[in-house]
């Protein structure tokens, strides 16, 4: 069953823009940042998660954790960083779609913090701030089979995946299934969500401008609570997703270079290609450029090259 949301104006005009933004990211190969930017990115995303849950380490600090580095700093707080980075260093290979993935990466990101890492809670749970209790979550004996839906729909769905997973980060929420680091799972499940149609999402830190508008993000869950379903949730994820993006194109520096293509190229892992395959792979080169680009290749002695014309085959070295 789809959980309920409506499919606004708002919504549309959002899925487009940040469609967009990330056709111009594709086409200008910022998805192909190098490993010290990747890196960064990383860390910031890190941080940022965890400050909206009260951490305190900055990025040099976590840094310095991320290079074995002897750190000062609340116990609670470091622990929460080295679980969070075994997590985030593992990526790729967590299937977002998995329940038991889904509690394996809890239990490292919790590890060493509660008790029940790992586990659905056992108890009910609700969410306080000040004096007012803002979010009561469904009954324990609830979170099971409601996790088991929720797997479901993002599995047997159709739809969209930025509106799927910004659904799923809401709904997770909404069920609480743990006792604690609730905050923290949803955000890293969307940002899994999302990788999968789109690579850009493994280091866009998107949780950074979630830290900088943390009094709107608990807003726009309370108000979808209120309204009974996550129309207002999705709106506000896809403002943050398209500011992101918008962060990232503008930190391009210029139209990539001849090298920068081969590079890039090679780094796909690719042994033997052709001039036909290497224009595949960057849809917007002539083929002036690519040989170009393939001459300067094999002058810098990155690739071999073997035949003539329309039959030569390069192999990288």
């Amino acid at each position: 069953m789809t959980p309920p949301y409506n499919l606004t104006s708002e919504i549309l005009r959002l899925i487009s823009e940040v469609s967009h933004k990330i056709g111009e990211i594709n086409g200008s190969f910022l998805t192909k940042q190098s490993p010290e930017l990747r890196k960064r990115n990383r860390i910031k995303t890190i941080q940022a998660s965890l400050a909206v849950e009260g951490n305190t380490l900055s990025i040099d600090q976590i840094t310095a954790i991320l290079e074995n580095k002897r750190v000062l700093g609340p116990p609670k707080d470091i622990k929460e960083v080295s679980n969070a980075i075994k997590v985030y260093e593992n990526l790729n290979i967590i299937d977002p779609f998995n329940e038991k993935a889904f509690l394996s990466a809890h239990k490292i990101l919790m590890q060493g913090l509660i008790e029940n890492s790992g586990k659905y809670r056992n108890s009910g749970v609700g969410i306080v701030k000040g004096s007012q209790i803002t979010h009561l979550a469904p009954p324990a004996q609830n979170v099971v089979f409601l996790m088991k839906d929720l797997f479901n729909y993002i599995r047997k769905t159709d739809e969209l995946i930025l509106i799927k997973s910004c659904i799923f980060h809401y709904e997770m929420e909404f069920i609480h299934p743990f006792s604690d680091g609730n905050g923290r799972m949803g955000r890293l499940w969307q940002t899994l969500l999302l990788m999968q149609q789109y690579p850009v999402f493994e280091f866009l830190p998107f949780e950074t401008l979630i830290s900088k508008n943390q009094k709107r993000y608990y807003q726009a869950l309370t108000t979808s609570d209120k309204q009974g379903a996550s129309t207002f949730f999705i709106e506000f994820m896809l403002n943050i997703i398209s500011d992101s993006l918008s962060e990232l194109l503008t930190e391009r520096v210029g139209p990539i270079s001849s090298s920068g293509r081969i590079n890039l190229f090679l780094s796909s892992g690719v042994k033997e290609f052709t001039r036909k395959k290497y224009m595949a792979h960057f849809k917007t080169i002539s083929s002036a450029t690519a040989s170009r680009d393939l001459l300067i290749a094999v002058k810098e002695n990155l690739v071999g090259k073997t035949g003539e014309k329309n039959k030569t085959i390069y192999k990288a070295k």
